[in-house]
């Protein structure tokens, strides 16, 4: 007999009619997942693996509303294996020794398995991961961990190797519609019985607000058929129950490294529209505007560089108006530089030049100064050659000497080579 997954919605037919659409609506069997068909499809080895009860352990990774849960439930439902599922929020050390020892003694008296469920693993701190590392390399428990977040940062790398990642998807707004109108239409766990109508292009909105997430849409659905009056959902209706939409969006989670590369990456290809679009899914989810004002500053003089000066000026202009204004006014200002680092002229020189100094300083000695560039500030000094033969540049035309500046063993190295005029210009 396997643990309920959800026993708060274990009622005698089965089905709480009182529980949220999206809990109604929850797939019970691998067919009815949407969008997973990569990994759950006829023939995929995970499929295989879960129809004859031989579960590997496992980390599920997705986004929210992919179905990592909903497919934790169809799993209990479906395997012979004891189910035990735990919250990664309110479970510890001593809730996993619990389950192990259970586990164990299950083995021993009946030879059967146990499934101990996680659900967002990436909030386990070391020493919990720890305390499950043991009892999944020996077999006492097959672990099924659920993240929304990417598994080789937040998982300890012993406990990982021992488990296989699989990716589940967003759902694209064709699935999500075909969900809706799935809900719709059951008259069993769904809204069929209401014969709500509904307008053409609400169910395509509904979809693009979910943003993948079945979760959100249904709820968003049920919103709606709530607040009508007579039975219809209308775009008015719906733009009233969304009023406004909350962005997905992890300040501190992988998402964020990787809006923030998209962005940077958009300056360096000088588009202005993609930087603009970048910047903006960082600033409305509520980022640190000063972090996108630094990331500014990093791009004018990582890939704009001495091929526009001006362009630190204007970041470092961008992140004093920030300071100084605070947002949203703020905004406008990060807009502006963003838009004058797409449109500048390249190059990326200067960031060239900057890495083959460092590894010099890694890889060469460490010379002292050269005698001629020291200053003689006593007789002593003087005597021993400090600043002996220095050339000093406003005597000389232009300000300009030829003297040597670097240590002995790096006589003659180059390190700043600008392009040639053009070369980066992306007009």
């Amino acid at each position: 007999m396997t643990t309920p997954m959800f026993p708060e919605l274990e009622q005698k037919d089965g089905l709480d009619a009182e529980a949220p659409l999206a809990a109604r609506m929850r797939p019970r069997t691998l067919d009815e997942i949407a969008g997973q068909d990569h990994i759950l499809g006829p023939g995929r080895a995970l499929r295989a693996a879960i129809e004859r009860d031989r579960l590997p352990s496992m980390i599920l990774w997705g986004p929210p509303g992919s179905g990592k849960t909903t497919l934790a439930t169809v799993l209990a439902s479906t395997t012979r294996s004891e189910f035990v599922p735990m919250s990664a929020v309110s479970a510890g050390v001593g809730d996993i020794r619990r389950c192990v020892q259970g586990a164990q003694k299950l083995r021993r008296a009946a030879g059967r398995r146990t499934i101990l469920f996680i659900d967002e693993i990436h909030r386990f701190n070391k020493a919990q991961q720890d305390a499950v590392l043991p009892h999944v390399e020996n077999g006492d428990v097959t672990l099924i961990g659920a993240t929304t977040e990417n598994p080789s940062f937040e998982v300890n790398a012993a406990l990982l190797s021992r488990c296989r990642v699989y990716v589940l998807r967003a759902l694209t707004d064709e699935q999500v519609a075909a969900l809706l109108r799935r809900a719709l239409e059951d008259d069993e766990r769904g809204l069929g019985s209401a014969h709500l109508e509904v307008e053409d292009g609400v169910l395509r909105r509904l979809a693009a607000y979910a943003n993948g997430d079945a979760r959100v849409a249904l709820t968003a659905l049920e919103l709606a058929a709530d607040a009508t009056d007579d039975g219809r959902i209308t775009t008015e209706l719906l733009a009233d129950v969304l009023q406004h939409r909350a962005l997905l969006y992890d300040k501190a989670g992988e998402e964020h490294y990787n809006v923030i590369s998209a962005l940077h990456k958009s300056l360096r290809d000088s588009d202005p529209d993609g930087a603009l679009y970048w910047l903006g899914r960082m600033l409305e989810a509520g980022d640190d505007p000063l972090y996108v004002a630094r990331r500014l500053v990093r791009a004018a003089t990582e890939d704009v560089g001495t091929a526009d000066p001006q362009a630190l000026v204007v970041a470092v202009a961008a992140q004093q108006a920030v300071h100084f204004l605070g947002m949203p006014e703020g905004n406008l200002a990060l807009a502006e530089a963003a838009v004058y680092l797409a449109l500048a002229p390249k190059s990326n020189a200067l960031y060239r030049a900057y890495g083959k100094v460092r590894e010099d300083l890694e890889t060469t000695r460490n010379d002292p100064v050269p005698l001629h560039l020291r200053n003689a500030v006593t007789g002593l000094m003087r005597e021993l050659g400090y600043g002996k033969g220095y050339k000093y540049a406003h005597d000389y035309e232009d300000a300009r000497v030829d003297q040597e500046h670097l240590p002995e063993s790096l006589r003659g190295r180059r390190y700043y080579e600008p392009d040639p005029p053009g070369a980066r210009d992306p007009d």
